[in-house]
């Protein structure tokens, strides 16, 4: 498998799924999540609110995902997972952050997605740092039994671009 590492706003990129580094409500937030929400538009939130809770206000859990369709998006679908919030590691963080990337793709697989983006999932306002997030992504996607043809990571800044650029 080729990975890309591309600088970008992940909502412009034409791929058949972007990943949404979600919270748990899957309404909408800040950073990668908010961006989605704003350019997918108002039929985002509205399929988001639609889909059931596994607990009060909570759509996904940490480590699951959940997938809509993209809207005014170029991608075809947006799979939303949660990623953890960092408390220094020794909460089941990793296993977390890995399962995150495990369940997206497995919803890429049931959604016959041939190219998928992820952002930085975890690494942004969650506080997981750069290049333990950047290896435990690339460790969980070079050892998943399938992924799709072609696999974006996309960053919004140097710091976390750097960060993949080791863990490959």
């Amino acid at each position: 498998m080729i990975f890309e590492v591309i600088e970008a706003d992940i909502t412009s990129l034409a791929v058949d799924a972007i990943v949404n580094a979600a919270n748990t409500s899957l309404l909408g937030g800040g950073g990668v999540d908010g961006a989605i929400h704003r350019a997918a538009g108002p039929a985002l939130l509205a399929a988001c609110r639609a889909l059931p809770e596994a607990a009060p206000g909570v759509r996904c859990p940490t480590g699951e995902a959940r997938v809509t369709p993209g809207f005014a998006l170029p991608a075809r679908l947006v799979i939303h997972t949660v990623g953890p919030i960092w408390h220094g590691g020794g909460d089941g963080e990793p296993g977390l952050l890995a399962a995150c990337y495990a369940n997206v793709l497995k919803l890429a697989r049931a959604n016959d997605v041939a190219s998928v983006a992820f952002p930085a999932i975890s690494a942004g306002v969650y506080g997981y740092p750069a290049d333990a997030a950047a290896r435990i992504a690339v460790d969980s996607l070079r050892e998943a039994v399938w992924t799709p043809e072609r696999v974006v990571l996309c960053t919004f800044g140097p710091v976390m671009t750097q960060a993949y650029q080791r863990a490959l």
